[in-house]
């Protein structure tokens, strides 16, 4: 399936909330607000902890997490013992990771940005051009932000 992020107006909102200065959950999970009716506040502060792979950890890419954090809000289950709701939520995350991973080569954030060890500091880098031009972060976010949004589509 064809995704182009530049024609897709969640992965454009994604991408320019990345911009603005959010992390890169944040900015996924902010870009469907609307179709969650999570008010702007309330998606910030839940995503606020998945930028940089889970804290700046590198490990789950945080636009990712975001992804899924919308997959879990419009069709996760919530009664602990519903083992066909939970199974079936997890075959779509599983699915939902497969096409980011498929797209991008990996869901984790250390090897998306091709660093050879997990990052040791809490400080976030300054958002610079030259930030950007290094990164592959706003793209990563909008493809993200796509592929939920064509599974919503399709489903």
């Amino acid at each position: 399936m064809e995704i182009d992020i530049e024609k897709n107006a969640r992965a454009q909102q994604a991408m320019a909330n990345f911009k603005e200065g959010y992390n890169c959950s944040q900015a996924v999970l902010l870009a469907f607000a609307d179709r969650i009716n999570m008010d702007k506040s309330t998606a910030l502060k839940l995503s606020s902890s998945f930028g940089g792979g889970m804290g700046r950890l590198r490990e789950v890419c945080g636009a990712v997490s975001g992804m899924f954090m919308v997959a879990g809000l419009l069709y996760g289950y919530d009664e602990p013992r519903d083992l066909q709701g939970k199974t079936e939520h997890y075959a779509r995350i599983q699915e939902l990771a497969e096409e980011f991973r498929i797209r991008n080569g990996s869901i984790v954030c250390k090897e998306l940005l091709g660093l050879k060890e997990k990052e040791s500091s809490p400080i976030p880098e300054k958002r610079t051009e030259e930030y950007y031009k290094k990164r592959p972060c706003v793209q990563l976010i909008g493809m993200a932000a796509a592929i939920m949004e064509q599974y919503m589509d399709e489903h």
